[in-house]
C-alpha cells in the first residue's frame, strides 16, 4: 500500500496552464487536499472540504480540473525566469497549504490511505449537491473580508462553507 501511494504522491507532468504539478491524477489532487486542509477532521469535514473542489470545477469562475482547481495559485516569474520552475507565491493559493511555506510531505500513510479512498467516492459523484454549491471555507478562528460577500451554507467541524452566488 506504501509504495502505491508513493507512486501517486510523486508522479509529476506538465497541466494544461503550463504549470507543473505534484500529480494530475484527480483522485491524488484531491486526496492531497483533503489531508492537508481537513486531515483532522470528521469524515463529513473532509466530504466538504472536497466537494469544495468539486463545486469550484462546475463553475466557470474556476479552472476545470481537479487538480488545476486545487494547484491554483499566482506562481513566482522570478523563479521561473531564474530556474525554471514553478513555484507558487507564499499565502497567493486558493488552499493555503501549497504555499504556507511549509513541507507537503504525507507523514500518516494510513490517514492519507482512507482520505485517498474518500476521494475516489467523492470524483464519482456519490456525495453530488451534499454541499449547496459551496465554493468557499475557512476555519472558524479567521474572518476574512469575502466571506461578506458570499451566501453562508452552514459549519462542519471547524469549517465554515459559502456558495459563491
Amino acid at each position: 500500500m506504501k509504495k502505491l501511494i508513493a507512486l501517486f504522491l510523486f508522479a509529476s507532468t506538465t497541466a494544461s496552464a503550463n504549470v507543473e504539478l505534484p500529480s494530475t491524477n484527480a483522485a491524488t489532487c484531491l486526496a492531497n487536499n483533503i489531508y492537508f486542509e481537513a486531515k483532522g477532521q470528521s469524515k463529513a469535514g473532509q466530504i466538504a472540504v472536497g466537494l469544495v473542489v468539486m463545486n469550484r470545477m462546475k463553475d466557470s469562475r474556476y479552472p476545470d480540473t481537479v487538480c488545476e482547481v486545487v494547484y491554483q495559485a499566482q506562481y513566482s516569474q522570478w523563479w521561473k525566469d531564474n530556474h525554471n520552475k514553478d513555484v507558487p507565491v507564499r499565502h497567493r493559493c486558493q488552499f493555503s497549504w501549497f504555499c504556507d511555506g511549509k513541507s507537503d510531505k504525507i507523514h500518516d500513510i494510513k490517514s492519507y490511505a482512507r482520505i485517498y479512498q474518500l476521494s475516489t467516492r467523492i470524483l464519482s459523484g456519490r456525495y453530488d449537491g451534499m454541499l449547496e454549491g459551496a465554493t468557499h471555507y475557512h476555519a472558524d478562528y479567521v474572518n476574512p473580508s469575502w466571506n461578506k460577500e458570499k451566501t453562508l451554507i452552514g459549519q462542519i467541524g471547524d469549517h465554515i462553507f459559502y456558495r459563491w452566488d
